[in-house]
């Protein structure tokens, strides 16, 4: 697997069977090239396997310092600890065919309630999940969660729900809800 290739989603993994070294090493190489695309696929592998937060955060700075015009829209800017929780539970489910809906996620900052530093915010919408994000922030059609706490679009764990049918969509956002929910993230939306 290529990836390099755009097209390749963070839930193939394509370094999952590498090991921590090879994966240290392609990230420096990536730094020092200015490769967001394969900075983001090592900074996942390592995060998918409980790599330690600082080191997430750190790796994270220095992506974003070298390569943020090359990195891919589903690598998040900041560290959430429950999205290797978030991939595992999206990628259970499956639509039954393509369509023009979209399923999106988006962050939500709880730093003030102490009750964990973030949530999700499951959406449906024609648009696509940045659109959809900047429309909540514009006040366009807004959950509240999102126009006060939303921080960022998380796309990775739900790339393969876009463009699905509306039924699909309408079932799989409650669904995505209750079992983030179960998962224990503080999650919104989802009706």
């Amino acid at each position: 697997m290529d990836i390099t290739d755009p097209k390749t989603h963070p839930s193939d993994r394509p370094l999952q069977s590498e090991s921590r070294a090879a994966i240290s090493a392609r990230f420096e190489r990536a730094l020092a090239d200015a490769d967001g695309i394969t900075g983001a696929h090592c900074v996942h592998e390592l995060w998918m396997r409980d790599e330690m937060p600082i080191h997430i955060e750190r790796a994270l700075e220095h992506l974003w310092a070298r390569s943020a015009a090359s990195i891919p829209d589903w690598l998040p800017m900041r560290y959430v600890d429950w999205l290797p929780r978030a991939y595992e539970v999206a990628l259970g489910f499956r639509a039954s065919g393509t369509g023009r809906s979209n399923i999106y996620l988006a962050l939500l900052d709880y730093g003030d309630r102490g009750a964990g530093a973030y949530g999700a915010y499951v959406g449906m919408s024609k648009y696509s999940p940045a659109q959809r994000f900047d429309q909540h922030k514009a006040g366009i059609r807004a959950a509240g969660s999102v126009l006060k706490r939303g921080l960022e679009v998380l796309t990775g764990p739900t790339l393969h729900l876009q463009f699905i049918k509306r039924a699909d969509a309408l079932r799989i956002e409650i669904e995505l809800a209750e079992a983030l929910a179960a998962a224990g993230l503080i999650v919104k939306g989802g009706h």
